[in-house]
């Protein structure tokens, strides 16, 4: 257990402070990094101050801040701390090590003192917390959540606020499409999402659309404010069987079995036959920590975390083409991701011309790229042009197959070999140099003096992670084959779409070496209910990209629309294992039942029919 001081000491994690200024709150690494913390996201122009007033007992405190060097060697992202606005002696995030406590300095405080986080750079200075103490004694290093919360004067368990019929987590257009139906089920539903925002690669912080299947209740979700953000939040607002966590993590689960709670993503241990009785989840702004308890619950992040918590079997990687036949499929299979995450863009000309550094720091990655197309011109609008500075020297020239012409959107791609749960911030990271170094390439052309960053993105479009395993794999022979499935309760539709990263020592390792656009009969094919449900979960159903699917059929059933088809379906299910009191295995007993649901629910006509009544956006 880690020793909580016994002298006067106080942490102040940087989510609290009471104004954020320019700085942003960034919790999307929370399981990663340990903690939410605030970002200075300025593409080069210093944000405005975060302050805040802490009550302090009077006498003298060591100060140590929680920051990290983000590029070490080069420390772009710099700060200071002032105190009652004196700056401390000291620039943080610039020590050259990843996340750790910095020492400030001794200061003398009264019963009430201004805390200051003044940005010195514009470029990710980013701020975890700030530890003051009558003792000179660094936080201990295995300072964790017990340390934090006993700090801070949280309780010890998580608190408990009731049961629900069915608790979904995930707030993508997947999930906010479970939690509707629902919610116009009747059903008493909890959503819980770890951003600000819902709708996930579709939200106003990365602005992707809705491909594959869409319909009547996707397009609900999907229309969008004048500032970009979806509808998807109105609507669950508006239902009073709704309820809605944002800015949640879910970081723990309770089973009837032995295993609960850590993250495994190396081990996967897995449980038999057990059945998920809570959840647990934590505020990012206030490390409040409560628990949910459901009938079921239905997995829509994307990343298997219900899953990973609860010990359910998964699949990583692509298979091999002997495995299940797949003709996209390599001789050879792996165990690393193929889709990797992206950041989106947007740049503009000024009236004036507009300066930006040199940035050696970026440029290490970039090196002379200088190709800015494949920008999002708006929310759910993507692949718009960009400047071009050198094509005949390689730059505009990225390798294709199929029926993809680019560079677009999606080639600014990265973290394909990296491990997507322990190295998401050093790839959304290694993705910001890539755009700062191209951009600061493409500002060395006169012609482009004008040109500035209207937006740069500092929440990635998810790639790909771990998949579930269910009572069947669907694979893309089942797909090109238009296998039917006795319990088939929704269609996708779409291309493959396959990414391809660059080779290891590829010159330009932010960019994808191809990307396979296989479009196959361009008609619909059907998912069955067996891949919608964990094979040893026993009341855990997912939706989305990591459904039970080989690595090349999850490359149609990743689109969102079709995701959402996946969700609708799943909510179908909880809502009658509710009402007769069974488990998603045994709906194959009330397929009937599940199958008029779905179609109800969807609005795109019987399953069963040759097109289904299915409306299709399968095309860039």
């Amino acid at each position: 257990m880690v020793p909580i001081p016994s002298h006067p000491a106080i942490l102040v994690e940087a989510e609290t402070f009471d104004d954020f200024g320019g700085w942003t709150m960034d919790s999307q690494f929370d399981l990663e990094m340990g903690s939410p913390y605030l970002l200075a996201h300025g593409n080069g122009v210093p944000v405005a101050d975060a302050t805040t007033v802490i009550h302090t007992s009077p006498g003298l405190y060591y100060v140590w801040v929680r920051a990290k060097d983000w590029v070490p060697g080069h420390h772009p992202g710099r700060f200071s701390l002032m105190v009652n606005g004196k700056p401390l002696d000291r620039e943080f995030g610039a020590n050259d090590k990843d996340w750790s406590w910095e020492y400030g300095g001794a200061v003398s405080l009264e019963d009430k003192t201004r805390l200051t986080l003044h940005d010195l750079t514009g470029f990710c200075a980013r701020c975890d917390a700030i530890f003051l103490s009558q003792e000179a004694d660094a936080p201990p290093p295995e300072a964790g959540r017990a340390w934090r919360r006993a700090l801070r004067g949280l309780p010890r368990e998580p608190v408990e606020i009731g049961h629900f019929d069915v608790v979904i987590v995930g707030g993508g257009i997947v999930g906010s499409a479970a939690a509707l139906v629902s919610a116009r089920l009747g059903d008493r539903v909890a959503l819980l999402h770890n951003r600000p925002v819902l709708g996930g690669n579709g939200s106003v912080e990365i602005g992707l659309r809705p491909r594959g299947v869409t319909g009547p209740l996707i397009d609900e979700i999907s229309q969008r404010h004048p500032n970009g953000d979806l509808y998807a939040e109105n609507l669950l607002r508006a239902e009073p069987t709704a309820s809605l966590f944002l800015e949640h993590t879910v970081y723990n689960t309770t089973t009837d079995a032995i295993h609960s709670g850590a993250l495994s993503t190396v081990d996967n241990p897995t449980v038999s036959g057990s059945r998920i009785l809570s959840v647990d989840a934590r505020d990012a702004r206030t490390g409040r920590e409560i628990r949910l308890a459901a009938t079921s619950f239905i997995d829509c992040s994307g990343k298997c975390i219900l899953g990973l918590l609860s010990g359910a079997e998964t699949l990583f990687g692509q298979e091999s083409k002997s495995e299940y036949g797949e003709s996209l499929a390599p001789t050879v299979g792996d165990d690393y991701t193929h889709h990797g995450n992206t950041l989106f863009f947007r740049t503009r000309m000024a009236d004036s011309p507009i300066s930006f550094p040199k940035l050696p720091w970026a440029t290490e990655v970039a090196k002379d790229f200088s190709n800015l197309s494949g920008q999002l011109v708006k929310p759910g609008i993507e692949n718009g042009p960009g400047p071009v500075v050198a094509p005949s020297n390689g730059n505009a020239d990225i390798s294709v197959r199929g029926r993809m012409k680019g560079p677009l959107t999606h080639f600014w791609e990265y973290g394909q070999r990296l491990d997507p749960y322990t190295h998401g911030e050093h790839i959304r990271d290694h993705l910001l140099r890539a755009i700062y170094g191209t951009f600061s390439n493409v500002k060395t052309v006169s012609k482009y003096a004008n040109l500035e960053l209207e937006w740069v993105a500092y929440v990635a479009a998810q790639g790909e992670f771990r998949r579930y395993k269910g009572d069947y794999i669907l694979t893309e022979t089942d797909i090109r084959s238009h296998k039917q499935f006795p319990d088939a309760v929704v269609k996708n539709d779409g291309a493959f779409c396959l990414h391809y990263p660059g080779d290891k020592d590829a010159k330009y390792d932010f960019r994808l070496k191809y990307w396979e656009w296989d479009e196959r009969d361009k008609k619909p094919y059907d998912v069955p209910f067996r891949c919608l449900y964990s094979t040893n979960i026993s009341n855990l159903m997912m939706a989305g990209k990591h459904i039970s699917v080989t690595h090349i059929a999850g490359s149609n059933t990743k689109f969102m629309g079709n995701g959402a088809q996946h969700a609708i379906a799943t909510a179908a299910a909880a809502h009658l294992c509710k009402r007769h009191n069974t488990t998603p295995r045994k709906m194959q007993d009330y397929l009937p039942e599940l199958k008029q649901l779905c179609i109800q629910m969807t609005g795109l006509g019987d399953t069963n029919t040759k097109n289904g009544g299915v409306k299709s956006i399968s095309k860039l």
